[in-house]
C-alpha cells in the first residue's frame, strides 16, 4: 500500500531493503543517502525514526528496521522481489513465477553452490541435490529455479512431494500440478507425452520418502522429454539414468583455533547466519571478541546445518549466547521450535530426524543406533567390530552403512586411503537416545571400548611405526572415541579391568599430544584400580611412567611425580625391560635436572648410557648422548658437552624399536637447542643464533607443545646473551601462549621470570625485580630450579641497579652456594662476575678478585663468552687505575680469539673499549711499556700475573 515518505526516508529504505538481512553501517548509509553532503549522525537518526513511524515499526509486534549499537541498521522484515517483465510477453513471466515458492531475499554462503549447480543443470539436464535434513536443499533449489526462470523462457514448476504419504501418488500429484487430467490408474505415460515437446524446468522437492516412485518418473521424463530439465532434492540419491548428484556441503564454520576475533569469526557463513538470525529475532547484537569463540563452537557443534543454526539462534533472545551453547549439550535442544510457517518436519530438529529415521529398514535402524556410540570419526573396521553382534553379521553392517551414507545419515570422508565415517552431532544426539532406549547401550559401549583397546595395543606394538615422521601417534585421529571409551570404562556401569588396560595403552598417545593434565588424571584413576594380579606388571609400569612425567610438567617436580617414575623404573628392572628402563632413566634425568640436582641427573644419564649400550640400538645410544651432553653443558664441561650433543644429532640408522619421540618429546630437538647455548659459550654467537632459530622452527613442525616450549625457553637465553631483546621477547611470548594453553604450571612461572629479565635489561629494575621475585617464589614452590640460577643472577643485577646493594650481594651469594652444591656450574663464572660488578662501585680490589676468579673458571670450562665478559670488567678497572696497556693486552688477547661475535652486545662493547684504550694512553705510563695488540694467550696471562 502507498506510504507517505520524505525523499531521504525513501532513500534510506531503498538502501536497507537492497541489503535486507545485512547490517548496513552508519557511515555507508550516510554516504549513499547524502553522497555530496556532510551531515551529522543526528540527521540519520531523525529520518530512521520517521521511516519506522511510517512503516508502523513496533506496532503489534511488527519489526522492520533494528539498530545494532556501534554497527548500524538492519532491515529484518521478509522481502520479496517483483519479477521483471523485460523482453517477456506480457503476463507470461508472472504466470511462470506464480508456480514457484518465494525465494529468500538473501542467502548466506551459497552463492558458489547455486552457480555451480545451475551450470551443471543447464549442461546435464538432471541434477539431484543431496544432503541431510535441514542443510538447505530446498532453499538452494528454489534459488536456482528462480535464477534459471528469469534467464530463459522455460516454464518452471515446483513440486513439494513431502506431504505425500503414498509413493503411488507421485505421478498423479505431478500431473495434477501441471493441469493434466488423466483417467488411467498410472498417469506416468500421459505425463511424459505431455512433457515431450515442452521446454520446462521441474523441481521435485523432498523425494526421500517416495524415492522409488520419483526415480521411475524422473528417469522416464529424462529419457523421453529432451527439453525438460529436472532438479531433485533428497536425503539420498535417486540412483537412475542421467542423474548427476551434487552433495550439498554444510555452511563453512569457523575453525577450532584460539584467539579468533569477532571479525574473523564472521567471515564464515555459518556464523553470519547465526548472528543475522539473532538480529532478525529483534535482539540487537554486536558480536564481541569474547563471545566470538562461543559462536564458533556453536556452529561447529551444529555441523554448519542451516536449520540447526537458525533454531539455536532463536534461543539467544531468551538465554544469551553462552547459555545457548550450554543448552546444546542437553537433549531438549532437539525440541527447540522454529518458524511456525515452516514445514512440520523442519519445525524442530527432532521432527527433521524423525522424518529420516522412520524411513529406515529395521537393519538400518539397529546399525544406526549402534553407530551412535562413536564420537567423531570411525572406520569401516570399527563399525563392523562394534555394530556387529549375534543378531547381525559383519557383512550386513557394510550394506547397512552404505545405505545410511546414501541417505545422508552418516557422513563420509574419502580423503584418506581408507574411508572414514561420522554421524553429525545432531543426528548422533537423536539416535543415541534410541540406543539408550533399546537397552543394549552397555553391550555396545563394551565392544566400543574393547575395539579401541585393541587398536591402541596394535599401535604400541608397531613402534616406531605407531608415530609418523613428526611424532604424531597413529591413534591420534581416534582421540574422541578413546576418551569416550575411557569415560564409560570408569563409569558405574563400566569395567575397571578394561579401564586400567585402556589407560595404559592410551598413555603414550596423551603424552605425545601433550594432553598432560588429562594423562595424569586418567593414570591416577587407573593406578587405584590395580589389584594383586596387575601390580608389578607391564601395565603398572606404563601407568606409573606416564603418571610421573605428566605430573612433572603440569604440577611441578613434586614428590608424587618422582615416586611414580622411580616405581616404574623398579618394575622395568625387575622384569628386565631394557626399553622402559631407558625411558624411565631419561625421565628421571629430566626430573633431577628440573629440581636443580645436576649431579644426580648426570648419574641417571650415565646409567641410561649403560642400558643403551646393552640395547645396541642406534637411537637408544643417540638418546644417551643427548642426556649426557645436556648434563655436561649444565655442569660447565663445555667441550665434553659438544662432543655428546653432536653425537646425539648425527644421522644414525633408523631403529626398529624406538623413535625420536620415545620420551614423549624429541630428544634430537632438545640436544640441538642445548648445542645452540653451548656454541654461544664457546664464542660462536652467529652459529648459536642460527641453530637456535632452526631448532625452534623444527619444533613447530612437530605439533608437540612441550617440545616447542623447551626449544623456545632455551632459545630465549641465546637471544638474551647476545643482547637481542626483541627476539627474546618474541620467543617468550610464544612460550607463554603454549604454557597457558596446555596448563604447564612450571613453564607459566618461567615465562614470568623471563619477562622480569627483559624489564631489567630494558632499564626498569624495579618492575623487573618484582616480577623476578614472584617467578622465583612460584618456581621454588614447584621445585623447578632449572632456570632459577639465571633468574637469580638477573635479580642481583636488578637489585644493584635499584640501589639495593646488600640484597643484591645476598642473592648472588645464595646462587653461588646453590650451584656449588647441586652442580649447576656452567653459570658460576657469570655469578662470580655479577657479584664483582655489584662490589665494583665500593670496593674495586674485592671486585677485581671476583672478576679474576670468574675469568679463571671460564677458561677452565672453555667458556670464551663468559671469559670476555670478565675480561671487560677487569679492563675497566685497570683502565681507571692508569693500567691501560695491561688492560689492552688482556682484552685484545680474548677479543681476537672470536671468529663470530659482530653485532652482539659483549663483542661490540669490547671493541669500543679497545679503541678507547689504544687512543687514550694513561698519563705516567712509559711508551716502552706499551705492548702491541696481540691474540697471544700468554700475553694475557702475563697481564694477569699468571705463569
Amino acid at each position: 500500500m502507498p506510504l507517505k515518505l520524505s525523499a531521504r526516508a525513501l532513500d534510506i529504505l531503498i538502501v536497507l531493503v537492497e541489503r535486507a538481512g545485512e547490517v548496513v553501517g552508519k557511515k555507508d548509509l550516510m554516504a549513499r543517502v547524502w553522497p555530496d553532503v556532510t551531515v551529522e549522525e543526528a540527521s540519520l537518526r531523525f529520518h530512521i525514526a520517521a521511516l519506522r513511524k511510517a512503516l508502523g515499526d513496533g506496532e503489534n509486534g511488527a519489526r522492520y528496521v533494528i539498530t545494532l549499537p556501534g554497527r548500524g541498521y538492519c532491515f529484518v522484515s521478509p522481502v520479496s522481489q517483483a519479477p521483471s517483465d523485460r523482453n517477456v510477453p506480457k503476463g507470461e513471466m508472472p504466470a511462470r513465477l506464480e508456480r514457484l515458492p518465494a525465494r529468500l531475499p538473501r542467502m548466506i554462503g551459497r552463492e558458489e553452490v547455486i552457480e555451480c549447480i545451475s551450470e551443471r543443470l543447464q549442461k546435464d539436464r538432471f541434477v539431484s541435490i543431496v544432503g541431510p535434513g535441514g542443510i538447505g536443499k530446498t532453499t538452494v533449489a528454489i534459488a536456482i529455479v528462480h535464477k534459471l526462470a528469469e534467464l530463459s523462457e522455460r516454464d518452471a514448476y515446483f513440486f513439494d512431494l513431502g506431504p505425500l504419504s503414498d509413493a503411488r501418488l507421485v505421478p498423479s500429484a505431478v500431473a495434477s500440478a501441471l493441469g493434466i487430467m488423466v483417467q488411467s490408474e498410472d498417469p506416468t505415460p500421459a505425463l511424459i507425452r505431455y512433457l515431450r515437446d515442452k521446454r520446462a524446468l521441474l523441481v521435485l522437492d523432498s523425494c526421500e520418502h517416495v524415492v522409488g516412485a520419483t526415480a521411475v518418473l524422473a528417469e522416464g521424463i529424462f529419457r523421453e522429454a529432451h527439453d525438460v530439465y529436472i532438479l531433485a532434492t533428497s536425503r539420498e540419491p535417486l540412483r537412475v539414468e542421467g542423474e548427476h548428484i551434487c552433495q550439498l556441503p554444510p555452511l563453512a564454520s569457523p575453525p577450532e583455533e584460539p584467539n579468533l576475533t569477532a571479525e574473523q569469526i564472521l567471515a564464515f557463513p555459518a556464523a553470519q547466519l547465526f548472528v543475522e538470525r539473532i538480529a532478525a529475532g529483534g535482539r540487537a547484537v554486536g558480536l564481541s571478541d569474547a563471545d566470538a569463540p562461543v559462536v564458533g563452537e556453536i556452529c561447529r557443534r551444529l555441523d554448519g546445518i542451516a536449520l540447526a543454526i537458525e533454531l539455536a539462534a532463536s534461543r539467544v533472545n531468551a538465554y544469551g549466547i553462552r547459555e545457548t551453547a550450554e543448552l546444546l549439550n542437553q537433549r531438549f535442544s532437539l525440541l527447540w521450535q522454529g518458524r511456525r510457517t515452516a514445514l512440520l518436519r523442519h519445525q524442530t530438529l527432532s521432527a527433521t530426524l524423525d522424518w529420516s529415521y522412520q524411513l529406515l529398514s529395521e537393519l538400518e535402524t539397529i546399525v544406526l543406533r549402534r553407530l551412535s556410540i562413536f564420537v567423531g570419526i570411525f572406520t569401516l573396521e570399527a563399525a563392523r567390530s562394534v555394530a556387529a553382534a549375534n543378531d547381525i553379521e559383519e557383512r550386513d553392517i557394510v550394506l547397512a552403512l552404505e545405505s545410511l551414507v546414501s541417505k545422508s545419515l552418516v557422513a563420509t570422508n574419502n580423503d584418506e586411503l581408507a574411508p572414514q565415517f561420522r554421524l553429525l552431532d545432531t543426528t548422533r544426539a537423536y539416535v543415541h537416545e534410541k540406543l539408550i532406549g533399546s537397552g543394549e547401550a552397555g553391550d555396545v559401549a563394551r565392544r566400543h571400548a574393547g575395539y579401541y583397546l585393541r587398536l591402541l595395543e596394535k599401535c604400541s606394538s608397531a613402534a616406531p611405526e605407531a608415530s609418523d615422521s613428526r611424532g604424531k601417534h597413529a591413534a591420534a585421529k581416534h582421540l574422541a572415541n578413546i576418551r569416550a571409551a575411557l569415560a564409560w570404562s570408569f563409569s558405574d556401569c563400566g569395567d575397571g579391568e578394561l579401564a586400567s588396560s585402556l589407560v595404559a595403552a592410551s598413555a603414550g598417545l596423551f603424552l605425545q599430544l601433550s594432553l598432560l593434565t588429562e594423562c595424569h588424571r586418567w593414570t591416577a584413576q587407573a593406578i587405584t584400580t590395580l589389584d594383586e594380579s596387575t601390580r608389578g606388571t607391564g601395565r603398572e609400569l606404563e601407568l606409573q611412567a606416564a603418571h610421573g612425567l605428566s605430573l612433572m610438567f603440569t604440577r611441578g617436580n613434586i614428590e608424587e611425580a618422582y615416586l611414580a617414575l622411580a616405581k616404574g623404573l623398579e618394575i622395568a628392572e625387575t622384569i628386565g625391560d631394557l626399553h622402559n628402563q631407558l625411558q624411565l632413566l631419561g625421565r628421571l634425568h629430566i626430573f633431577h635436572e628440573r629440581i636443580g640436582d645436576f649431579r644426580k641427573a648426570n648419574g641417571f644419564a650415565l646409567r641410561g648410557e649403560a642400558v643403551a649400550r646393552q640395547l645396541a640400538d642406534p637411537i637408544a645410544i643417540a638418546e644417551a648422548h643427548s642426556a649426557l651432553g645436556i648434563s655436561c653443558h649444565l655442569e660447565g664441561r663445555i667441550i665434553n658437552a659438544r662432543t655428546h650433543l653432536e653425537a646425539a644429532i648425527a644421522e644414525v640408522p633408523d631403529s626398529q624399536r624406538i623413535n625420536t619421540f620415545h620420551f614423549g618429546f624429541d630428544y634430537r630437538n632438545r640436544a640441538r637447542i642445548a648445542l645452540a647455548r653451548n656454541l654461544w659459550l664457546e664464542g660462536h654467537a652467529a652459529s648459536a643464533v642460527m641453530v637456535a632459530r632452526q631448532t625452534v622452527c623444527e619444533a613447530e613442525t612437530f605439533d608437540h607443545p612441550v617440545t616447542l616450549c623447551i626449544a623456545l625457553i632455551w632459545a630465549v637465553s641465546v637471544h638474551l646473551w647476545i643482547g637481542d631483546l626483541d627476539s627474546a621477547e618474541e620467543c617468550i611470548n610464544r612460550f607463554i601462549v603454549q604454557a597457558n594453553r596446555h596448563s604447564l604450571a612450571p613453564y607459566q612461572a618461567a615465562g614470568e621470570g623471563v619477562k622480569g629479565e627483559l624489564l631489567v635489561k630494558r632499564g626498569d629494575p624495579e618492575g623487573g625485580v618484582r616480577m623476578l621475585r614472584r617467578a622465583l617464589e612460584k618456581l621454588h614452590a614447584l621445585r623447578y630450579e632449572l632456570l632459577t640460577t639465571t633468574f637469580s643472577a638477573t635479580l642481583a643485577e636488578g637489585l644493584a641497579a635499584a640501589g639495593e646493594i646488600k640484597s643484591a650481594l645476598e642473592v648472588a651469594d645464595d646462587a653461588i652456594v646453590f650451584v656449588e652444591r647441586n652442580g649447576d656450574l656452567f653459570y658460576k663464572p657469570e655469578l662470580l662476575r655479577i657479584r664483582g660488578a655489584v662490589l665494583a662501585a665500593s670496593d674495586t680490589t674485592q671486585a677485581e678478585d671476583y672478576f679474576r676468579r670468574s675469568l679463571e673458571l671460564a677458561r677452565e670450562q672453555s667458556a670464551l663468552a663468559w671469559e670476555l665478559r670478565s675480561t671487560i670488567d677487569i679492563a675497566k678497572i685497570w683502565s681507571a687505575q692508569a693500567r691501560r696497556n695491561e688492560a689492552r693486552v688482556l682484552l685484545a688477547a680474548v677479543y681476537d680469539r672470536f671468529v663470530e661475535g659482530a653485532g652482539t652486545v659483549d663483542y661490540e662493547l669490547a671493541g669500543k673499549l679497545l679503541k678507547e684504550l689504544v687512543h687514550l694512553p694513561a698519563s705516567g705510563e712509559q711508551n716502552s711499556r706499551r705492548l702491541p695488540v696481540t691474540s697471544s694467550k700468554r700475553a694475557a696471562n702475563r697481564a694477569l700475573g699468571i705463569n
